[in-house]
């Protein structure tokens, strides 16, 4: 196992009933701007019990947040920060009002001229203007990480960001919430975590036995759970257990002492960016053929995940590590899930050399956790995506 440190200060408060506690975590002197999305938590009632909740507590509110963060609209968010004193901001959303809170949890303390260079930049945010969030989406983990990703529309962009101070203050995970959600969001969200988890373990061994059982057991657990997840009539249990999985898969604690890939995300951002293709759907366009290309180096774990998730006994390692990623993509085509780019448009072609192009542009010269995908690899990769 490699050398690690993990801190996450992140206060979770999880089950029925506990949006009221959110008068128990903000000071009651804080000026909070609140921050949403589409209007969706006004028609299913969180709204409601987050305003209740705030009764005591002056609030300024800020809808809007597009499903892919866009950065005009955040600093939009900005300017009522700035211009209204606001000492505290509070997410009530999925991963895209999360992370746009992340941002502007940074920008509201930055003191560049231009906040997009916390992107462009890598600048690591040491201190944010303190946050919590409600979760109304499990997918993302950004309830209980430090990181972000936010789009610029008018430069196709789509980058991260991240640091020690951009945890979430606290956290509330309330299970009811996935009754509202649509079955669209429910698949993007079991797709999107399980790919969280297989980055974080779909590389070499380091002999780091718990954190493999840790990751394959947030697997075992995405794959039972989801047909009841899908299906019409709403299960608590099944709600409970997906809302937390999506949690843990990015938490922090599955990735200490084990290598990292995350170029499956690198190029999916991409893809989004680009055709403005749903997160996780760019995930699974990406994934099989991410494995086939970089199947001699991931074999080995390929045929592991095989084994105890998919409990494929048969043949050779080289056969389990193939069967394995076809029920991989099985998994998602499950969820009623596309896996080729020429399932979302009509427009691919180019694409693949587009994207090496960024990477170059950034001087992204070599991803994966051998840091040995260059941009022609992933040009191959994509290809192999169409």
């Amino acid at each position: 196992m490699n050398n690690f440190e993990f801190k996450n200060p992140t206060k979770i408060i999880f089950g029925k009933g506990t949006i009221e506690k959110i008068k128990e975590e903000i000071p009651a002197d804080a000026k909070v701007l609140l921050l949403y999305g589409g209007g969706s938590i006004k028609k299913n009632g969180i709204y409601n019990q987050v305003k209740t909740a705030l009764d005591k507590v002056d609030v300024i509110e800020f809808g809007g947040i597009p499903a892919n963060p866009e950065y005009a609209t955040l600093m939009e968010a900005l300017k009522v920060i700035k211009a209204e004193n606001i000492t505290y901001l509070l997410a009530v959303g999925g991963g895209s009002v999360i992370d746009g809170t992340k941002f502007l949890s940074s920008a509201a303390l930055y003191e560049g001229d231009e906040p997009w260079d916390i992107l462009t930049k890598h600048i690591r945010t040491e201190k944010g203007m303190p946050f919590g969030t409600v979760l109304t989406l499990p997918a993302t983990g950004s309830e209980m990480n430090s990181g972000a990703v936010i789009t610029r529309k008018e430069t196709k962009e789509k980058l991260a960001m991240g640091g020690p101070g951009l945890f979430p203050q606290f956290s509330i995970l309330d299970p009811e919430v996935v009754k509202s959600i649509p079955q669209r969001q429910l698949a993007n969200g079991l797709a999107d975590a399980f790919t969280h988890v297989l980055e974080q373990y779909m590389t070499y061994s380091v002999d780091a036995k718990l954190q493999d059982r840790f990751a394959e057991s947030i697997l075992q657990t995405l794959v039972e759970i989801a047909p009841s997840v899908l299906k019409d009539a709403f299960d608590y249990k099944a709600a409970s257990n997906f809302m937390w999985s999506c949690t843990m898969a990015l938490n922090g604690l599955i990735q200490k002492g084990v290598p990292n890939d995350w170029a499956v995300h690198a190029m999916g951002h991409e893809l989004t960016a680009l055709y403005g293709i749903d997160h996780a759907r760019t995930l699974a366009i990406i994934t099989e053929s991410h494995y086939k290309y970089n199947f001699e180096a991931k074999k080995e774990k390929l045929a592991q995940y095989g084994e105890r998730v998919w409990n494929i006994t048969e043949g050779s390692i080289d056969d389990k590590a193939y069967a394995a990623i076809e029920k991989t993509t099985a998994f998602f085509k499950s969820l009623g899930i596309d896996t080729k780019l020429s399932d979302y448009t009509e427009d691919y072609e180019g694409t693949a050399e587009e994207i090496a192009k960024r990477f170059i542009d950034r001087g992204w010269l070599g991803l994966g956790e051998h840091q040995s995908l260059s941009p022609e690899k992933v040009e191959d990769i994509v290809k192999m995506a169409y």
